[in-house]
């Protein structure tokens, strides 16, 4: 979920002096102190030059007129990628954030490839317009909305391809209303898609990458698209033009990002915030650390903060040094990655939270939240992992940052879902990173009505982005994905590279009582190579089957009955674009599929942790 971002631990002597502890906590964050540092140590002595005329380098000021995204592009495949390469992939994007004016840019219509034609009207139909298709989060498509029966799947072919430029890692979901297909990217873009011929309707270009899954809805002036990006933004844009209707920063901790989707009800978006601070703990002299996650209220038709209830009380404090004798600030942590889950009749609202980043541990960390939604206070808490503190720096050997509980990762990437047992009974079904799957009562503040084992866990294994549910199996998809580790000859570098022997596998637990219903092991992956069977990305489900990425880069639908494979497509592979651009599938992970009127949307490529990279936006009918 948010470890291992770097395929090559850099040695520590090469990680940045950072003398953050002369920030205390509290200051305002309108400045990063953390990415000052980075443009001192790497860039400053030739960009600070420049101003006195140096010749072919932008001065400061030049800089501080482009976007986040341009800065991001140029250290990592521009011109300096050279002078960047000692930088983590977040550190890279600190300074891009830091030096860059955020603007959201509009594309000209004589700018696009394969424009649709003007004026094209919206069309009435099925749609998938959140994270969990529907305020439950059960990632379930009905007959009706779904058009797709589990009948239909072998005669699922692909209808159309569209690239995405400079993108290699999709995180984002798509969503479809209204006959157009929303779909954000690595590199900030945002398109409207038709959804029966990818044509494009419009394309407009954000601060940074689109992070979150994309919901869309109807406010005052028709349809708007809400989501956010790796910078801790969350956007409004006008559903027919693209134009941005508003920006709101979620959060003044410069580490903060925007991972959750948000979720529309009744004129309002409910979205919580993560983080990158706990992967720039990797830097031996950075004092971790200060964030706290949150869960806001926010009008949707203007941008108006409604109320901001954080999951750690007490602002982080210096706290007295680790075992290993790193300086601390602590408590931090307890990110919200997942959509919340809204139950509106009892004017609540179900969040699922992450670890802590440093000591002292707090109770909301890993744990199930039920807030009011109307205010946002918190009504129950149910903790399904105590004493978890950890960062990126307890994967390093020295583990110089790492607090003194060390672990173990167990937070939830995973949306909770809540359905109806009859009689007046209700559960939340919940799957955790340490490979457990949970039936809990939420009208009982989270009593345990089950637990089942599905997977060994980890901090990338365990359940990742999420289940599916029908109402009487809950389907789930096991990462579990693992490493192999090895030295550079000649140097202390390390080396991860995905194990193509561990991990996967697809289930399904009843929700009565946890009992396992079925097992369908992952298929191997072969001579392909990186490859790991893993099944990261969220499962999609619709009467009679479920859809499960992996990092293999294989599509799989699974029969709800059995768990027998009724149809396979392997996204490795180059295709013929409707955009002209070259395209290429790789590993799946993160968002998974929609299906909306008669159609399946999956995008392709994950080049995290090593893996398959690829740019495309696929989708699927049934041939005649």
């Amino acid at each position: 979920m948010k470890v291992l971002h770097l395929l090559r631990i850099v040695p520590l002597t090469l990680l940045l002096i950072v003398t953050w502890a002369a920030f205390a906590p509290g200051e305002a964050w309108a400045d990063d102190p953390y990415a000052a540092q980075l443009f001192a140590q790497h860039c400053a002595s030739c960009h600070e030059a420049a101003a006195g005329g140096a010749a072919r380098i932008p001065a400061v000021s030049q800089l501080k007129a482009m976007t986040p995204t341009a800065i991001l592009k140029t250290l990592e495949t521009g011109v300096m990628r050279a002078q960047a390469a000692a930088l983590s992939t977040n550190e890279r994007q600190a300074v891009a954030n830091f030096l860059g004016t955020a603007v959201t840019t509009e594309r000209r219509r004589e700018d696009m490839a394969n424009p649709c034609p003007a004026g094209a009207a919206w069309k009435d139909g099925p749609g998938w317009a959140s994270w969990g298709a529907g305020l439950a989060n059960t990632r379930f498509q009905t007959a009706r909305e779904a058009g797709l029966r589990a009948a239909d799947l072998p005669r699922l072919t692909l209808k159309w391809a569209f690239a995405f430029p400079d993108s290699a890692v999709l995180r984002s979901q798509p969503a479809v209303y209204r006959g157009r297909v929303f779909a954000g990217s690595q590199n900030g873009d945002v398109y409207a898609l038709d959804a029966a011929t990818g044509c494009i309707h419009w394309t407009t270009t954000v601060q940074a990458e689109v992070r979150s899954g994309i919901t869309v809805a109807e406010i005052a002036g028709g349809p708007a698209l809400f989501f956010g990006d790796s910078s801790g933004y969350l956007y409004a844009l006008d559903g027919a033009t693209g134009k941005q209707l508003w920006k709101l920063r979620l959060d003044e901790h410069p580490a903060a990002k925007a991972t959750a989707t948000p979720v529309f009800h009744q004129g309002r978006l409910y979205v919580g915030v993560s983080s990158l601070e706990e992967a720039l703990a990797v830097a031996p002299a950075y004092v971790c650390c200060t964030f706290r996650g949150s869960v806001s209220a926010v009008q949707a038709a203007d941008g108006k903060l409604l109320w901001k209830r954080y999951m750690i009380e007490e602002a982080a404090k210096e706290r007295p040094q680790t075992r290993r004798g790193a300086a601390v600030y602590g408590p931090s942590g307890v990110g919200v990655w997942t959509a919340p889950t809204l139950d509106p009749e009892r004017d609540t609202i179900y969040v699922a939270t992450g670890d802590n980043y440093s000591d002292p541990t707090t109770p909301l960390s890993d744990a199930v939240v039920a807030l009011r939604m109307s205010s946002g206070d918190i009504l129950w808490s149910k903790q399904l992992t105590a004493g978890d503190a950890w960062n990126s720096s307890c994967m390093l050997a020295g583990k110089a940052n790492c607090p003194d509980s060390d672990g173990p990762d167990f937070d939830f990437a995973a949306s909770a879902m809540l359905i109806s047992l009859g009689n007046g009974r209700r559960e939340l079904v919940l799957g955790q990173k340490s490979g457990m799957a949970y039936g809990i009562d939420p009208d009982r503040q989270g009593q345990v009505l089950w637990q089942a084992r599905v997977g060994e866990g980890g901090a990338v294994g365990g359940i990742e982005w999420g289940p599916a549910t029908d109402g009487r199996n809950v389907y789930i998809a096991l990462s579990d994905v693992r490493f192999t580790v090895s030295l550079i000859p000649g140097g202390n570098d390390r080396v991860y590279e995905l194990d193509p022997t561990k991990g996967g596998g697809m289930f399904a637990f009843s929700v009565d009582n946890g009992e396992r219903i079925w097992r369908t092991s992952p298929p191997a992956c072969g001579d392909r190579r990186p490859c790991s069977p893993a099944q990261s990305a969220a499962v999609t489900g619709i009467p009679g089957a479920v859809f499960s990425g992996s990092l293999d880069g294989h599509l799989r639908a699974y029969s709800t009955a059995n768990g027998k494979i009724l149809w396979d497509y392997d996204t490795v592979r180059d295709f013929k674009t409707v955009n002209g651009l070259p395209g290429h599938g790789g590993a799946l992970d993160v968002g998974g599929p929609v299906v909306a009127g008669g159609m399946l949307f999956a995008t392709s490529g994950s080049a995290q942790r090593n893996g398959l990279p690829g740019n495309v936006l696929l989708g699927f009918a049934v041939s005649r």
